[in-house]
């Protein structure tokens, strides 16, 4: 499992936490294992004012931000926003005759704190933490290997419309998040309006951030190819323009002969009675879609042309 900042955070077992805790002081393992709490004002990283992150002292998962952290008066260090949404869980707390949203690590279940409604903007939420559940990297200290993100490699592919093309990419596994945008255009910053125009020159293309060790590119070729009809100029499906061409954009000499030898094989392979279309150029840049663009498939449910291509 990936957070889509790049973060391993599979779940690990107790048999894997063992060694972790046995590391740790008493007091750390009451807080972290058996959810309690320090005493207000008495924690080491409240007035912690430099800029880093904030890891669970367990696992090495990074939690939280010094660009999110707030003083709350509370006597607990506060921020306002997590990491990353996935870094962490809650759970309805019930202990204590009180109803209490609970924080936990999302790695190792490990307790932080608890999550308040009364925190500032932009969420309005107060993430109010132990010290002890946390260790803080100050920016440029070295960081071990289990609060580093993964090695990812980034790949661009414009196969008509993105929806469909960003849904069925984040199914394949070991990618790790994908962005919908636009590239290989004339204009900087162009909207979607501006995209659907025909006049800007940029493709509708997923970006594609995956884990090279667990995926490779050849096999997110095989699957882009699976997904659209590579031999349709300037359109796929129902929809209609230069903006829905297909297209490979590549980011380093080693895609660029990959993608070139898999297209060369593929036209060799007469699974198609026409030429391939699919163009091959050096990635531009990447202007990511407005929001509502994002994860467009899953927020409306709407099916789109694009084929599912880890069928067997």
């Amino acid at each position: 499992m990936y957070s889509r900042a790049g973060y391993d955070i599979t779940p690990i077992t107790e048999e894997t936490k063992k060694p972790l805790l046995a590391i740790l002081d008493e007091e750390t393992i009451r807080i972290t294992q058996n959810a309690g709490t320090e005493r207000p004002f008495c924690g080491t990283l409240l007035d912690t004012k430099k800029e880093g992150f904030y890891a669970c002292v367990v696992c090495g998962l990074p939690l939280f931000s010094s660009d999110h952290k707030f003083t709350s008066g509370t006597g607990w260090p506060s921020f306002f926003s997590p990491f990353a949404d996935e870094h962490v869980e809650t759970r309805e707390d019930n202990r204590f005759d009180m109803k209490r949203i609970e924080i936990l690590c999302a790695r190792c279940d490990s307790h932080l704190g608890h999550e308040f409604d009364d925190g500032p903007k932009p969420t309005g939420k107060r993430y109010c933490l132990n010290s002890a559940s946390l260790h803080f990297y100050e920016q440029g200290e070295d960081i071990p290997a289990q609060s580093k993100p993964i090695k990812t490699e980034i790949a661009y592919f414009a196969g008509g419309c993105f929806w469909g093309v960003e849904h069925w990419f984040q199914k394949g596994q070991g990618v790790i998040n994908v962005e919908s945008g636009y590239m290989q255009g004339e204009t900087e910053n162009p909207t979607y309006k501006d995209v659907c125009s025909g006049t800007s020159g940029h493709a509708e293309t997923a970006k594609v951030t995956f884990d090279p060790s667990v995926i490779s590119y050849e096999t997110l070729l095989t699957a882009f190819f699976k997904m659209h009809n590579p031999t349709e100029v300037n359109r796929q499906g129902p929809d209609i323009g230069s903006q829905y061409r297909s297209g490979v954009w590549t980011t380093s000499d080693e895609q660029q002969k990959t993608a070139t030898q898999f297209i060369k094989e593929l036209s060799k392979s007469n699974l198609f009675s026409v030429p391939i279309a699919t163009q091959i150029e050096p990635a531009e840049h990447f202007y990511i879609a407005e929001d509502k663009h994002q994860d467009y498939i899953e927020n409306t449910g709407r099916a789109c042309h694009v084929a599912n291509p880890w069928k067997d």
